[in-house]
């Protein structure tokens, strides 16, 4: 019966890692992808106004650079970002290394 409990705790403990996984992946990908889906949006708005889509791109690919820029120069808002992905990343280290704390007392027992 030991063995199954531990065999129980470390399947929680890998879902436990693959979540954080996952959403640590999901949230530095969103942060990639946010840029290039303003992109893509503001070529089809200018498109509904009648632009060609080469013209609305060189016109949209600037128009997000110069936001990136503003948002690059706000004072500590890249660092937050960053720091907050960090954080998800440790908090699930933690998590699952207290798995190993149980399954020493499953173990024990």
């Amino acid at each position: 019966m030991k063995k199954i409990n531990i065999a129980l705790v470390r399947l929680l403990q890998f879902v436990v890692f693959v979540l954080f996984t996952f959403m640590v992946i999901a949230y530095f990908g969103a942060m990639v992808l946010l840029p290039l889906d303003i992109i893509a949006l503001l070529i089809k708005l200018l498109t509904t106004f009648g632009l060609h889509g080469f013209i609305a791109a060189l016109i949209a690919i600037p128009m997000v650079g110069y936001l990136c820029l503003l948002v690059y120069k706000t004072p500590g808002l890249c660092q937050m970002v960053v720091d907050t992905g960090v954080e998800m990343v440790t908090t699930g280290k933690t998590r699952v290394e207290s798995f190993n704390d149980i399954v020493k007392t499953v173990d024990a027992a």
